[in-house]
């Protein structure tokens, strides 16, 4: 079958396929359970960010769901680098790639009646980065808010899987933007200390110090990890444990890392301004150049060229 030359390619249960093309059964169990995985990375210039990284943090939260993809994690390494080639002609438009690896569990055979794909379902697919939907917060900074909803507990479900099922932090999402639609929900834990948003971790900046949150509470960002190996050949002391409201609304700083974020600064937490309300600050600037020299990608021009 001939494809599109404006088609992207998807790789799914062994196959590379327009994805238009990728068909999973309504009665897959990552559909009606959210029973799956996955994991994303990002391209800088189209080369895959820390791409082992996120396979291998892939494969651990599959280990904990105790889900077998079928594929080794060098497999899953080499169809993502595929996928990325495979998807080059179309990246001018894009600017650049989001890389997501997803399993679900499949589809439970109905009495005697056998599924027409046995086992899981496994996709590899690439998508456009938001970069002008994100282009003027990058511009003004981010405005963050604590909503009412805390992040699910450790004892019961571990945030430090990366699951299909993302609820608890979309109904929190939701009620951020029903009074600030460009707001971006950042959840407390059960205790009462900032955890994590949407894909996002949080640092917070106090007297030239970095604070973030324990693994414990959050997803252990790839970016998160990036910007702690950059602090240490920074010589900027980093913190990781629990950061109440009071010692955030005290903040010099604050900014939110994610792997299509990169580093992006926070103006406003809970409406009021995060310290003289300049955003980067000093200490967050000196983050974010030397990530850009460590990937060879300047992504906050790449955001603000995205600007109408």
């Amino acid at each position: 079958m001939t494809q599109p030359n404006n088609s992207r390619i998807a790789w799914f249960n062994g196959k590379f396929l327009p994805e238009n093309q990728v068909l999973i059964s309504f009665r897959d169990r990552g559909w009606r359970y959210g029973d799956g995985a996955f994991d994303m990375t990002r391209t800088f210039h189209g080369r895959p960010f820390r791409l082992k990284e996120h396979i291998d943090r892939f494969y651990r939260s599959l280990r904990y769901l105790r889900l077998d993809p079928g594929v080794s994690p060098q497999e899953l390494i080499d169809i993502s680098e595929q996928i990325v080639a495979r998807n080059e002609h179309l990246r001018a438009a894009a600017g650049d790639w989001w890389i997501g690896q997803r399993v679900s569990r499949g589809v439970d055979p109905i009495g005697d009646e056998a599924p027409e794909h046995k086992g899981p379902n496994v996709v590899v697919e690439c998508t456009p980065l938001p970069l002008k939907a994100r282009a003027r917060q990058y511009r003004d900074g981010f405005s963050v808010w604590t909503p009412a909803q805390r992040r699910i507990a450790p004892d019961m479900l571990s945030p430090r899987a990366k699951t299909h099922n993302y609820l608890n932090m979309i109904v929190a999402e939701q009620s951020v933007k029903a009074h600030d639609p460009d707001g971006w929900a950042l959840l407390l834990d059960v205790n009462g200390n900032l955890a994590e948003g949407i894909g996002c971790n949080v640092f917070v900046v106090r007297d030239g110090k970095l604070h973030t949150p324990s693994e414990q509470y959050v997803l252990p960002g790839i970016s998160r990890q990036m910007t702690l190996d950059l602090a240490h050949k920074l010589s900027i002391a980093v913190i990781e444990g629990n950061i109440d409201l009071f010692d955030a609304a005290n903040a010099d700083e604050m900014f939110l890392t994610s792997t299509s974020l990169c580093i992006a600064g926070v103006r406003r937490f809970n409406g009021a301004a995060v310290g003289d309300g300049r955003t980067p600050g000093p200490v967050t600037q000196r983050l974010i150049d030397a990530y850009i020299a460590e990937v060879g990608c300047d992504f906050v021009k790449q955001y603000l060229d995205r600007l109408s």
